[in-house]
């Protein structure tokens, strides 16, 4: 399996709703950056870390929280998934549109780290936090 086909599958898994499948391309070494500016900006490590901060978080924050892959760049150790997030506040019924890019490094066929670019300000505003 290619490194692109890695990211689709994890994509796929989002797509479905599918948790486990979401991470199951992290090791316990991958590193998971969340922008700064964005709600839980930060730097998490192994798929424990990244569940409870990144997606719990979210599941909790947001209805109808999505990630719609617009591109999936393959530079061999380097893939780029291009979209838009789209979700509604749970606690002030604000609906937002953003772009993102996530960044996902490998080596030796194993992610070993996650980057997102991301327009945080649409995120945050939705959240009532101008």
């Amino acid at each position: 399996m290619s490194n692109s086909d890695i990211i689709a599958a994890h994509y796929a898994a989002s797509d479905r709703g599918d948790l486990a499948g979401m991470l199951a391309p992290l090791g316990p070494d991958t590193t998971w950056t969340e922008a700064a500016g964005f709600p839980y900006a930060g730097t998490y490590t192994g798929p424990e870390e990244v569940r409870d901060n990144v997606f719990g978080a979210i599941a909790k924050d947001w209805d109808g929280y999505t990630f719609t892959l617009g591109d999936l760049l393959d530079a061999g150790d380097t893939v780029i998934g291009l979209g838009t997030y789209q979700g509604k506040h749970r606690e002030t019924g604000r609906s937002f549109t953003a772009r993102v890019a996530h960044v996902w490094r490998f080596d030796g066929g194993k992610v070993v780290s996650f980057e997102q670019i991301v327009d945080s300000v649409p995120v945050v505003n939705a959240m009532g936090n101008r």
